[in-house]
């Protein structure tokens, strides 16, 4: 069997990016803005593009995980990264102290966490307003194939969009699915065991995509009570059947990220994220692009299920 590569074995894929950034305003949620910044190839010759969202981690931005969008979108996709105001990188910025010790004292109500999860949709909404008025990329931006990821509480978004049931204040289960979204990767997939006693099988069953799972035997978070093992369960309990799993031995929590915080430098980062993207471009092309190859490569190298 011929394996899926990368196109052409190239690193990079074949075309220049570029970058656009906005700004969307929801009037119907008092005027809640949700900047962003989308990454687009030019000069490609393709009649359309899949487009993937990514929602970044606690403290984070629409500038996160740069080195996988820029690649990605290197080899055709449109890329759209979201800021979600309340549980971004404002809460520390022009701040004294390190990020991390101002975001572990810092408490999230369910609200603003909701909040989060609205901004999902509302930019989905808003893509092909954005897309007429931009037609490079928009004119090539397929809205039949949409694709979304995100890196820990970015993570928590995705899965919630693709169907994971999320705890309301008032202790209620509820879908906040959105079917316009057809796969999903989990940069360091979060579990919400701490807002909620329903059992994972309850929580994560509903979930009606294609997923891929990446953490790392490090990957305990900088912020919580929670690491690698924890991570897993999501993976086990998921209900729809593509579920697929990368573990990077000596992988931490802010490889996904682009950046490192305040954890020591990772030798192996460099390696971690060539493995990061090649495999992440995999699951894309097999599921956004119907890649017979691609998929192939996906299931004998990633599937555990």
């Amino acid at each position: 069997m011929t394996l899926w590569t990368p196109d052409h074995g190239l690193v990079d894929g074949p075309y220049k990016v570029l970058l656009a950034r906005g700004e969307f305003t929801d009037p119907a949620r008092g005027d809640r803005v949700v900047p962003f910044k989308v990454y687009y190839p030019v000069e490609h010759g393709l009649s359309s593009m899949p487009v993937i969202l990514w929602s970044h981690g606690f403290g984070g931005s629409r500038d996160g995980a740069g080195f996988i969008a820029r690649y990605v979108a290197s080899h055709g996709y449109v890329l759209v990264h979201m800021t979600h105001y309340g549980t971004d990188s404002s809460l520390w910025e022009g701040k004294p102290g390190h990020p991390w010790d101002i975001l572990r004292q810092t408490k999230v109500p369910r609200e603003m966490t909701l909040a989060r999860m609205s901004d999902v949709p509302f930019v989905l909404d808003s893509l092909p307003q954005w897309a007429k008025d931009n037609p490079e990329p928009g004119a090539y931006m397929d809205f039949e194939r949409i694709g979304m990821s995100g890196h820990s509480f970015g993570a928590m978004t995705t899965m919630t969009a693709a169907g994971m049931l999320f705890p309301f204040k008032d202790g209620s289960l509820r879908s906040l699915r959105d079917e316009r979204i057809k796969a999903g990767i989990l940069y360091s997939p979060t579990p919400i065991s701490h807002l909620t006693d329903a059992p994972p099988e309850e929580l994560y069953g509903p979930v009606s995509i294609p997923l891929f799972h990446m953490t790392g035997t490090e990957d305990d978070s900088p912020l919580a009570h929670h690491g690698f093992a924890e991570r897993l369960d999501i993976h086990k309990h998921v209900g729809h059947p593509d579920q697929y799993l990368q573990v990077l031995e000596g992988g931490d929590h802010m490889v996904y990220n682009g950046t490192r915080g305040k954890l020591e430098a990772n030798p192996k980062r460099e390696e971690h994220e060539e493995d990061i993207k090649v495999a992440s471009l995999a699951f894309w092309d097999a599921y956004l692009k119907d890649d017979d190859k691609a998929l192939a490569w996906m299931k004998e190298k990633w599937s555990v299920r």
